[in-house]
C-alpha cells in the first residue's frame, strides 16, 4: 500500500473516484489536526456537489457495467476474501493512520484492524448464500417466488470515532451483495478510509464500485443526501445530522439506516463482586475517551452498596493513565475534536452548577505534553440525577454521572426514561433478574455482566432517537438488498383478462 503515515504528513489528499484519486474540481482543501498537539498534519479535499455528482455517475455506471453487474455471487466472495487479506496485511499502518487522525488508543486500533478482515470474510461466505423463496398460490400452473438482488448505489457517511470498523460493518455485506458505495467520511478522520480505497483497488474491484468524497456535512455531506441517484443512505453519527440526513432522503423518497446517539444506562446490583463491575463501569465509559455511542454513562447502583461501589469506581478511575495515545501504558488519549473538548468542559460545568459534584477528574490536565492536545480528565459525578442535562444529553466524552435506586421497579424506569435506546447494561448474580432486564429494557443491545463486547455476526441497531434500522448478522444483507416478486404462467392459456387469477 502506497499510503503510509509518513507520505500523509504535509500531503494533500484526494477524492477516489472511478478507481483513481483525483483533486477536488473546485480545488479546494481543509485542514484535518492532530489531536495530541492540535497541529495541522494533512489536507483533505472539500469535495462539493459537482464532485459528489462525478462519485455517484460513478457509482451508477459501475452497478451497471457487466463488469460488476454481471459477476457470480461466488466471484464477489472471492474479492471480498482478497480485500479482507489485504486489510489483513496493512492492519498496523491503518492503525497508525486512524490514530494518528482521531487520537484513539493505538493499541485499540490495533486489534480494531486485526479483528476487521474476520468481518470481510464472513460476510464474502454470504454472497451466494442470499435466497429467494418460492410462495404457494392457488393455481397449480403458476410460480410464484421472491428474488432477492441488490439495491443500487449506497451512500454511506462515516463517523469519526472508529471510522473504519464502522464502515466494515455495512460496506462488506454491501459488496458482497452487489452494490456500489460513495462513501464520505467525517472530515475530522478521513485518512484511513483513503488508505483503505487503495486496498480496495488493488484487491481488484472494478473501477466506480467504491468511491470516496471526502469534505465538511455542509458541502459534500449535504449534496450526497440529497442526490436521487442514491438508492440507500447509511448514516452513523449524531441525532440531530440523522434528522437533517432523514429530511434531506425523504425528499426523494430514500430508505435509511442510522445509528444515532446514545445515552446508556450501566446497572450495578448489590449481589456482585464490586470490583469486577467497576472494571465494566470503567471500560464502558472511559474507553476510547468515552468517544462511543454505546457509552454506559447513567451508572445507577443499588442503594446498598453505593457509597462502596463509588468509592471504588472513583479510585479505579484516579488510576487512569492518560497519555500519547501511541504509548502503551496509556488508558486514555485526547478528544478528538477541540470542539468536543470545549463541549465535555461545558457539560461538567452544567453538571455542577445543577447539584452534581466532581468526585474525580473534572478538568483538562495540565502538566507536559497535555497543555497542546485536547485531553481531558475521566471524570465521575456523583449527586446525580436522571434530569439533569449531562445526564440527558450525549456527552460524547469520558464523564459518567453515578446515582443510586432502592428498587427493581424503580431502576428499570430511570433507565427507559431516556429519548435515546441503543444500548445498556446490567451487573448480577440474579439470572431471572437479569433477564427480566431485558425483556423491560427500551435497548438494542443488552449486555449481561460485561459490556462492549460485540461481534459482526449479530444484528445490532438502536430504538427510539438511537436510530433505526439493523447492522450486523444475516441481517443486514436484508437491508442492503431489495425484494422482487416474480410470477409466472406456464399453463400457455390465459383465462378471462379482467380476473385476477392469483390469491
Amino acid at each position: 500500500m502506497k499510503t503510509t503515515v509518513k507520505t500523509i504528513e504535509g500531503s494533500r489528499q484526494g477524492l477516489f473516484i472511478g478507481g483513481q484519486f483525483v483533486a477536488p474540481k473546485n480545488g479546494r482543501y481543509i485542514d484535518s489536526f492532530d489531536p495530541t498537539t492540535g497541529e495541522r498534519w494533512y489536507e483533505l479535499a472539500e469535495a462539493d456537489a459537482d464532485d459528489v455528482e462525478a462519485a455517484v455517475s460513478s457509482a451508477q455506471a459501475a452497478f451497471r457495467d457487466p463488469t460488476w453487474r454481471r459477476m457470480t455471487q461466488t466471484d464477489r466472495g472471492r474479492l471480498v476474501r482478497k480485500l479482507a487479506d489485504l486489510v489483513l496485511e496493512h492492519a498496523d499502518e491503518l492503525a497508525d493512520i486512524e490514530t494518528r487522525d482521531n487520537g484513539k488508543l493505538l493499541k485499540e486500533t490495533r486489534a480494531q484492524m486485526r479483528a476487521m478482515p474476520d468481518a470481510y470474510h464472513y460476510f464474502a461466505g454470504m454472497a451466494d448464500k442470499l435466497q429467494g423463496e418460492t410462495i404457494p398460490v392457488n393455481k397449480l400452473d403458476m410460480l410464484n417466488f421472491n428474488l432477492r438482488e441488490p439495491i443500487g448505489v449506497v451512500g454511506m457517511i462515516t463517523p469519526w470515532n472508529s471510522p473504519l470498523m464502522l464502515l466494515t460493518g455495512t460496506l462488506a455485506p454491501c459488496l458482497a451483495i452487489g452494490n456500489t458505495v460513495v462513501v464520505k467520511p467525517s472530515e475530522h478522520a478521513t485518512a484511513s478510509t483513503l488508505a483503505l480505497a487503495e486496498l480496495i483497488a488493488a484487491a481488484g474491484f472494478p473501477a466506480g464500485v467504491v468511491n470516496v468524497v471526502t469534505g465538511t456535512g455542509k458541502n459534500a455531506g449535504e449534496a450526497l443526501t440529497r442526490h436521487p441517484g442514491v438508492a440507500k443512505y447509511v448514516f452513523t453519527g449524531s441525532t440531530a445530522t440523522g434528522r437533517r440526513i432523514a429530511g434531506n432522503a425523504a425528499e426523494n423518497l430514500i430508505p435509511c439506516s442510522m445509528e444515532l446517539g446514545g445515552k446508556s444506562p450501566h446497572v450495578i446490583f448489590a449481589d456482585v463482586d464490586i470490583e469486577h463491575a467497576v472494571n465494566g463501569v470503567v471500560s464502558g465509559v472511559f474507553a476510547a475517551a468515552g468517544q462511543t455511542c454505546v457509552a454506559g454513562s447513567r451508572c445507577f447502583v443499588e442503594a446498598s452498596v453505593y457509597d462502596r461501589f463509588v468509592e471504588a469506581l472513583v479510585a479505579r478511575t484516579q488510576r487512569i493513565r492518560v497519555g500519547h495515545p501511541t504509548v502503551d501504558v496509556t488508558d486514555i488519549g485526547p478528544l478528538a475534536l477541540a470542539d468536543q473538548l470545549s463541549k465535555v468542559e461545558g457539560y461538567v460545568a452544567s453538571a455542577v452548577k445543577e447539584g452534581a459534584r466532581v468526585a474525580a477528574g473534572g478538568k483538562r490536565p495540565q502538566s507536559g505534553e497535555f497543555g497542546r492536545g485536547w485531553y481531558f480528565e475521566p471524570t465521575v459525578m456523583t449527586d446525580a440525577q436522571n434530569d439533569m442535562t449531562f445526564m440527558r444529553d450525549e456527552l460524547f466524552g469520558p464523564v459518567v454521572g453515578v446515582m443510586p435506586f432502592s428498587s427493581e421497579e424503580q431502576m428499570i424506569a430511570l433507565a427507559n426514561d431516556t429519548r435515546y435506546g441503543l444500548a445498556s447494561g446490567i451487573w448480577t448474580k440474579d439470572i431471572d433478574r437479569a433477564l427480566r432486564f431485558a425483556n423491560q429494557i427500551e435497548a438494542g443491545t443488552v449486555w449481561i455482566n460485561t459490556y462492549r463486547s460485540s461481534s459482526f455476526m449479530s444484528a445490532n441497531g438502536g430504538f427510539k432517537e438511537s436510530g433505526y434500522g439493523r447492522r450486523g448478522g444475516f441481517e443486514v444483507m436484508r437491508e442492503f438488498s431489495r425484494l422482487k416478486n416474480v410470477i409466472i404462467d406456464y399453463s400457455g392459456a390465459m383465462q378471462d383478462p379482467f380476473v385476477i387469477r392469483l390469491k
